[in-house]
């Protein structure tokens, strides 16, 4: 049976629909009115049909739930640019309060902005938005862009897991040049990643976007590449902590023997030269 996932860009629809659900959620943890529209038919779609899609709902949630929080404290303590790579279907320019004093940079691939703007037509951003049409992969490009804006927080929601490490290694140095101030990531373990390959990863290897990052000493990866971790926040203790955890989750936990089973969301500062 093929993939209902066509390419990468439809996991943005598919992490849409999860932030959806969650806003219609009595006690959700963040709000996203534009979620459902973004996340359209083909976000039902994928929910649908990809296995075990709707059982990590909890996951996608926490993440974003983090990112929030991260992105609120570092707002509240002065930063006026926020570079999203990868941006997707993320909505927080429209949704956060905060965002009226912020300049967000969003980069992804041009079809996909294009179906953001065509769906969000009319709305308009709480602060100053930009976007920029670029393959993260042309590198030339890319540094152009870091060179104009530098400064900053930086944004890699759901990003890294399908880089090779080289080419994580790579956007690192050239964020770190460039002199953007903060970096918020999620990772996972080698452990998880390989359990992800086998179910969600499966369709998204099919689309050409194998999971293939996970560094075995976490953040602090990033320590040679000009970045020094502040922050660290397990996804699987938010959730628990929020009530998120499925309960056959918690009833059935992995075996020992499949190692170190972790994800959580990063917050890293560039280093002192």
């Amino acid at each position: 049976m093929a993939s209902p996932i066509r390419n990468i860009s439809d996991t943005a629809l598919w992490a849409a629909m999860f932030r959806a659900a969650e806003t219609e959620r009595h006690d959700g943890l963040f709000r996203d009115p534009f979620a459902a529209r973004l996340g359209g038919e083909r976000g039902a779609e994928i929910m649908s049909n990809v296995p075990g899609a709707a059982s990590n709902a909890w996951a996608w949630v926490m993440r974003t739930y983090l990112f929030d929080r991260l992105i609120h404290e570092r707002l509240a303590d002065g930063v006026s640019l926020v570079l999203n790579l990868a941006a997707g279907l993320d909505a927080r320019p429209y949704r956060l309060d905060e965002a009226a004093h912020v300049r967000w940079v969003e980069v992804d691939l041009p079809d996909l902005l294009a179906y953001k703007n065509e769906v969000l037509f009319g709305e308009r951003s709480k602060g100053r938005l930009e976007q920029v049409a670029l393959d993260l992969s042309d590198r030339a490009a890319r540094r152009e862009l870091f060179a104009r804006l530098g400064g900053g927080l930086v944004l890699s929601e759901g990003l890294l897991i399908y880089f090779t490490e080289e080419e994580v290694t790579s956007l690192a140095t050239d964020l770190a040049a460039a002199g953007f101030d903060w970096w918020a990531m999620d990772l996972s373990s080698p452990a998880l990643m390989r359990m992800l390959q086998q179910t969600t990863g499966r369709d998204t290897a099919q689309a050409g976007a194998p999971m293939r990052f996970a560094p075995e000493n976490r953040a602090a990866f990033f320590e040679p590449f000009g970045w020094t971790p502040v922050e660290t926040h397990s996804i699987f203790e938010t959730a628990m902590a929020h009530h998120r955890v499925p309960a056959e989750l918690l009833m059935a936990p992995p075996p020992p023997e499949a190692g170190d089973i972790w994800s959580g969301v990063c917050l890293l500062r560039r280093s002192a030269r």
